[in-house]
């Protein structure tokens, strides 16, 4: 039942109009005071006097607009007072105006118009909710399945890394330190957030169009003719392709493109310099150099790192950005010690798991595992 209040310092108008409203079918709470009136809450319509004592009838609704805004606001005025009625209305505060007196028609269904108001709105507001609650579900949903497309893609980007630091025994593992080398590079730096986190994951990924180069040429013993070379250093680029199609991972491709690039403009593919490249690409070349030199090879044992440090500072204007050349300087060398021997720890938990596990030759050619 749809409850309307009244207010009126008239105690027989009170009275005329909760008996007409009763009769209607509604239940009517009704006031003299409008002081009183404004405890009231949970009301469809509320009907009021315009000239009352304590407060008028225009300052009453404006009041229960604030409070309960649902609430559809009729007036009742005498012909004297509806100009500053008619003011209330223009100004929002006045849904009806009931002229005094009344005709009984024209207040029961000036009384109906505003409770089927009230409910259109009601409705409005419930629909309003359920719709962003709908968009809310919709959301957490999309980022469900956004969250479950990049962690099954990066699962098989880092397959595919795996699978390339196997398949080049000479540097198993690089792509991993490489990658925590550069977010330390970057932390140094004042990186941070975001941009971290493409820096660490474009430096992972670096070699990943190393897919495409062929065996002969990625795994030759010797050194690579001019024609080879030209197959190898296509690479970079397709990484870059391969990157590029998954929007997420658009920054990263970006230091894939360019990690090859020299500061002095000698680099390749694109012969970029300086501040050209892509700041996670600068700092990639330093941590790939102090990787490469620090790692065991067949041919010869990895050098301390003050050797890679020398070796890094000398070529700071060339082949490095010098100002993070600088900021790798400042680096200890306990840094790079802890995050190699993090990935010695992680060699090992990978080798445990395959330990014991008879896998078909295909997957052990490919995981390195002999026998």
């Amino acid at each position: 039942m749809d409850r309307i209040l009244v207010v009126d310092d008239d105690a027989l108008i009170l009275q005329a109009l909760t008996r007409i409203l009763t009769l209607e079918g509604y239940k009517v709470v009704a006031h003299s005071d409008p002081l009183r009136a404004l405890e009231e809450r949970d009301f469809a319509v509320v009907i009021t006097d315009f000239m009352m004592p304590n407060m008028n009838g225009i300052e009453l609704l404006g009041h229960i607009k604030r409070v309960n805004p649902g609430a559809v606001r009729l007036m009742l005025t005498a012909a004297a007072d509806f100009k500053v009625a008619s003011e209330a209305v223009n100004r929002g505060e006045v849904f009806r105006i009931l002229s005094k007196p009344w005709s009984l028609a024209e207040l029961t269904s000036c009384v109906r118009q505003g409770v089927s108001h009230f409910h259109l709105l009601e409705e409005n507001r419930r629909l309003g909710e359920e719709l962003a609650r709908k968009n809310a579900d919709l959301l957490g949903i999309n980022r469900d399945l956004e969250r479950m497309v990049v962690e099954r893609t990066n699962g098989l980007l880092d397959g595919m890394v795996s699978a390339l630091d196997y398949r080049d025994t000479e540097t198993q593992w690089h792509s991993r330190r490489v990658s925590l080398y550069s977010r330390r590079i970057a932390q140094a730096a004042s990186v941070g957030g975001l941009e971290l986190e493409v820096i660490e994951q474009g430096a992972l990924l670096h070699d990943i169009g190393k897919i495409g180069v062929r065996d002969s040429i990625l795994l030759k013993p010797g050194p690579l003719s001019p024609e080879e070379w030209v197959e190898m250093r296509l690479h970079p680029e397709i990484g870059f392709r391969i990157l590029a199609r998954m929007p997420y991972l658009h920054e990263a491709s970006l230091i894939v493109y360019q990690h090859q690039e020299r500061f002095d403009g000698t680099g390749y593919p694109q012969g970029l310099k300086g501040e050209q490249i892509v700041l996670g690409a600068r700092v990639f070349a330093i941590a790939d150099t102090l990787d490469a030199m620090t790692s065991d090879r067949p041919y010869r044992k990895g050098r301390p790192i003050e050797v890679a440090r020398e070796e890094i500072h000398r070529c700071a204007g060339t082949q490095f950005d010098p100002a993070l050349v600088q900021t790798f300087l400042g680096i200890a060398d306990a840094d790079w010690l802890g995050i190699r021997r993090e990935v010695e720890a992680l060699e090992r938990e990978e080798l445990r798991r395959w330990h014991g596990k008879e896998l078909p030759a295909p997957v052990r050619a490919v995981a390195g595992v002999r026998g």
